[in-house]
């Protein structure tokens, strides 16, 4: 896990209006803006929240340094933490950095390889009015890193600067651009030649056959290449810095030659070093950019005669409007008026052909926004180049672990052939609209483990794959996939032996399990034929519309086929009839339930099937009939009015914009759940259980809440008719 603090590079962008705006800018992503926090301020909506922090900021008059504390906190590729873990370290890293009273919009991001938030804080204290700045804000996001990584169980980083800031500056330019910088470039090239140099002379020649030259810049040193790019002699080497160089080859002495433009390889601006050659689409890249320039200003242009034109349009017919009026033979007072309305129609109009332009600037600047190397394969992706995303997942970029919970086959087809294309990331991975990604080595569920999201993920996995699949991860997630693998087809099967034969077990069950079903219903069938009250003995009539009750009467017994294939009827009994019996009138009934003997022109009468015994020793009547099942005994009237209050506070803040799962109160669901914690709500305590995307919000007497503390966050339960039951066997009441 790394915490980064972004500084103010210019006043403009300390605006927390425009950073908050950019962060939960979905940027027509599925996958890319999560949870939407805010803390410490009582707006309720977003916009009203950024007018709160900004009245905050406007109230302190004597800060003139940026206002705004701009935090980004990312964790290593393939690490997921839930949303009480985040939580939990969002609120111990703002303590740290003394804003645990400071108003705060935090904002995950999940449209990149690597997990990450973002925080805008106001440094502004909500009631004092004064401003804090931590000081050395690094060294204490590195402690508390460090400490959060052992407490959360999260894989180290290594937290103590080794480099300059001039290094890691050129490490974060690499990072983004995927173009070698200068410091890489001459730790290749030239770092060998300078450190066997003896004396000023022989250092400059090494320098100078590269195209570069040293010159004193204040108190150091700094490499210079032609085109005056300039790097501190201090970032290739530490030895290289002007009191170490002085103290090995003397006093500085420039140099009198100029550097050489022909001979040893010079610093060019080429892709990083990778395990392909990107030669072509490089090339392709410089290309496009060279006439990059000339397209821009040609488009401008085109667009600004536009607005100059439809202007001028506009006023030559308010012109000729205004001397229409003229010549009206109107009053003094009309004519004023018909003036009046000229003039707010052509300022409307204005107004409009302004709008108009400054939609199409923004446009065109968009359109004609410089790229770096890195952006440009990211595009060409999107836009369906396979040598683009071979680029990208070449880029040397650290891959996540082989673990976790994800699928792994070998490649088959064009990996662009995405229906549902969300996003492409820097490192090459192909984010689904459904959470699914595809790294080019296997397929992982971001975040929707349940069994419809497993099925999505093996039908891409099938598609991609083949059937001969690898599977990886917990065994939750191995169990969804035996059962999606069972429904979607047969035939696909698992590098892993063990699973592969739980797999086959569990499709021979599942036939088994249909075959006995299948012979129970064939003897059901041949007993009722054989006691004649199958669909014969149910009054239906043969295709002549005769009653079929004689052939039973004449010995060809009753509820069997004759050779037309149709069904011999019950003798006395007639078709259906449109009025239920007796024992199903006057209530609800399910179609179950419904009789369907009827015996016309004769008083009604109940058969014995339809009584327990005798007419007067009737079964006891059921009082809980309109009653539904609860498996949260003792449960009061208030509790359920908290737990109705706490789903309306939800539902209410998702309807305002905030990422927050679909809430309701627990009806009478059965079956597997996720544990998703407790709340205590006026007293009352509340469990959340999660199933597919919806949070039930289960009300618990105290006894039960006490034994539910000791479940952990993401647990599998089971939802029985009387009891909550943990997948590790403990009853929860």
């Amino acid at each position: 896990m790394i915490a980064k603090h972004i500084p103010m590079r210019s006043l403009g962008k300390s605006d927390f209006a425009e950073l908050v705006n950019y962060l939960t800018d979905d940027q027509a992503k599925l996958e890319r803006v999560g949870n939407i926090k805010v803390s410490n301020c009582d707006a309720e909506t977003l916009k009203a929240v950024i007018a709160e922090v900004l009245a905050t900021q406007h109230s302190n008059t004597r800060s003139k340094s940026d206002k705004t504390f701009h935090l980004v906190v990312s964790f290593r590729a393939g690490e997921n933490p839930d949303e009480e873990t985040l939580n939990a370290i969002e609120e111990r890293i703002v303590e740290s950095l003394g804003y645990s009273e400071h108003q705060r919009v935090s904002v995950l991001h999940t449209d990149t390889d690597n997990l990450h938030f973002h925080l805008a804080i106001n440094k502004i204290h909500p009631k004092k009015l004064t401003q804090h700045d931590p000081f050395q804000s690094y060294r204490t996001l590195g402690e508390i890193c460090s400490v959060l990584e052992t407490e959360f169980n999260l894989e180290q980083d290594n937290h103590v600067a080794e480099i300059s800031l001039s290094e890691g500056r050129a490490n974060d330019m690499e990072r983004h651009s995927g173009i070698e910088s200068l410091v890489t470039w001459m730790r290749r090239e030239c770092l060998p030649e300078m450190q066997q140099a003896n004396d000023w002379k022989s250092f400059h020649e090494a320098i100078e056959k590269h195209g570069l030259s040293v010159k004193q810049k204040g108190n150091g040193l700094v490499f210079e290449t032609a085109d005056g790019l300039q790097v501190k002699a201090s970032s290739i080497d530490r030895n290289f810095s002007k009191p170490k160089l002085e103290e090995r080859l003397g006093a500085f002495l420039p140099s009198k030659n100029a550097p050489q433009k022909n001979g040893a390889a010079k610093y060019d601006k080429r892709p990083l070093a990778s395990g392909i050659d990107t030669s072509k689409l490089f090339e392709q890249y410089l290309s496009e950019q060279e006439g990059f320039s000339s397209d821009r200003k040609k488009a401008f242009d085109r667009a600004r005669q536009s607005k100059a034109r439809k202007i001028a349009a506009r006023k030559r017919a308010n012109k000729l409007r205004r001397s229409a009026i003229k010549l009206m033979g109107e009053s003094p007072l009309n004519k004023k008026l018909l003036y009046n309305q000229a003039y707010k129609s052509l300022q409307a109009d204005l107004k409009a052909i302004h709008a108009e332009y400054k939609r199409e600037y923004a446009k065109l600047n968009k359109r004609y926004e410089r790229q770096a190397w890195a952006d440009w394969l990211q595009q060409k992706s999107l836009e369906g180049n396979v040598e683009a995303l071979d680029a990208l997942r070449a880029r040397g970029a650290s891959k996540e672990a082989k673990t976790g919970n994800h699928i792994r086959g070998k490649e088959q087809g064009n990996p662009l052939e995405v229906v549902d294309l969300d996003n492409i990331t820097k490192e090459g991975t192909i984010i689904y609209k459904t959470g699914i990604r595809d790294d080019g080595e296997k397929l992982k569920l971001s975040h929707d483990l349940s069994l419809g999201g497993v099925t999505e993920a093996l039908k891409i996995a099938v598609d991609k794959y083949g059937k001969r699949l690898e599977i990886n991860g917990s065994a939750e997630f191995k169990a969804h996939v035996i059962l999606a693998a069972a429904q979607l087809d047969k035939s696909i099967t698992f590098t892993d032996a063990a699973l592969d034969k739980k797999r086959a077990d569990y499709i021979q069950q599942k036939e088994n399990n249909h075959e006995r079903r299948r012979k129970r219903s064939e003897q059901f069938r041949r007993r009722a034929d054989s006691r004649g009250i199958g669909d014969a003995g149910r009054g239906i009539a043969d295709r002549n519309g005769r009653n079929a009750g004689s052939a039973g009467r004449s010995g060809a017994g009753n509820g069997v086929f004759n050779r037309s294939n149709e069904h011999i009827a019950k003798p006395g009994i007639s078709k259906l009839g449109r009025k239920p019996p007796p024992q199903s009138q006057n209530r609800l009934r399910g179609l179950s339930e419904l009789g369907v003997v009827r015996i016309a022109n004769r008083s009604q009468v109940l058969l014995p099937r339809n009584v327990s015994g005798d007419l007067e020793h009737k079964g006891k009547e059921r009082a809980d009939t309109l009653r539904r099942d609860s498996i949260r005994a003792g449960i009061t009237t208030e509790t359920l009015a908290s737990a109705k209050a706490y789903v309306a506070e939800r539902e209410e803040k998702r309807n305002k914009g905030f990422d927050i799962s679909a809430h309701r109160v627990y009806d009478s669901e059965r079956g597997t759940a996720i544990y998703q914690g407790l709340r205590k709500i006026n007293n009352n305590s509340l469990t959340l259980l999660k199933i597919d995307n919806e949070i039930l919000v289960c009300p618990v007497n105290e006894k039960t809440a006490r034994t539910l503390k000791r479940a952990r966050i993401g647990d599998t339960v089971t939802i029985t008719d009387t009891n909550i039951v943990r997948k590790s066997g403990v009853r929860r009441r």
